[in-house]
């Protein structure tokens, strides 16, 4: 079994696309432009900082030749190890932190996970640009509202689209999605089911512990205290979705403590096992 290990890095020239540097040994640097150049071989292993978009049909090439892919669960433990170990900030030293970074800190990637998370990615795009619609067409003169509002319908129609494509390829990749469904009972919003898959797609809801989970969504408490700092882990597009999911669950605007309920009730449907 081989190990390599690779950065990604924005190119000179426009500042649009990605150059990827790998190395084997830590010695040897080489360039590609795709993750399927790679020479890697069924069992092998590949760990890399991060999978922009753009090189998700590279990653599942790999996946498709029996090559494992991890990826950094925290971007910022490179810059941290880096200064540890004084390397440099370049490709070359950001290897050589990712190298000495425990395994533990890394996640496998499946195809499922980087076809959901594309999706995922233009569906979150899309919302962003409905609300930015919305927002600005308050300032806006009824004449101009009205030259406005086709377009946040049309934004609005793409969404309902593509949830309809993310609620059916998590029907296919995750088991576990019907059964949640059944046992949250909202089959009735489309909102709730694409939130539910979006949920699927990032959390593990079966092995995440409570306190990780309370403190992934934002739900922490923290203890008010000058000696004492809670550091927590905040990821609002996924605290977004579980207000969507909430909100579907629930049929009204969620509290956080009715957001954490359904978390506890996510968690609770997710471990259960079938009789015998």
């Amino acid at each position: 079994m081989a190990l390599y290990y690779a950065d990604v890095h924005r190119t000179r020239r426009n500042g649009e696309g990605f150059r990827i540097t790998y190395t084997g040994d830590g010695v040897s640097f080489m360039q590609a432009d795709c993750f399927g150049e790679i020479p890697a071989g069924p069992g092998d292993r590949v760990f890399v900082d991060t999978i922009p978009l753009q090189h998700t049909d590279g990653v599942i090439d790999l996946l498709r030749r029996g090559v494992e892919v991890y990826y950094l669960r925290r971007l910022t433990l490179i810059s941290r190890r880096r200064e540890e170990l004084r390397l440099p900030k370049t490709a070359r030293g950001d290897i050589r932190a990712l190298m000495s970074i425990e395994q533990k800190w890394f996640r496998r990637v499946t195809e499922d996970f980087l076809v959901m998370r594309r999706m995922v990615v233009a569906y979150r795009s899309l919302m962003r640009a409905r609300q930015q619609l919305l927002n600005k067409s308050k300032a806006l003169t009824d004449l101009e509202r009205y030259v406005v509002k086709p377009a946040i319908k049309a934004l609005e129609q793409q969404m309902d689209e593509l949830a309809e494509r993310i609620v059916n390829e998590a029907w296919k990749r995750y088991p576990a999605y019907n059964k949640l469904l059944e046992g949250l009972g909202i089959h009735d919003s489309l909102a709730g089911r694409e939130a539910l898959a979006e949920l699927l797609v990032y959390v593990d809801f079966a092995n995440g512990p409570l306190r990780g989970l309370k403190e992934l969504f934002g739900l922490y408490k923290p203890v008010r205290s000058k000696k004492k700092k809670h550091w927590r882990i905040y990821h609002g597009c996924l605290r977004y979705a579980l207000n969507r999911l909430a909100a579907a669950y629930y049929k009204t605007i969620p509290n956080g403590r009715q957001c954490w309920e359904l978390v506890k009730r996510i968690r609770e449907l997710s471990t259960a096992q079938a009789p015998g």
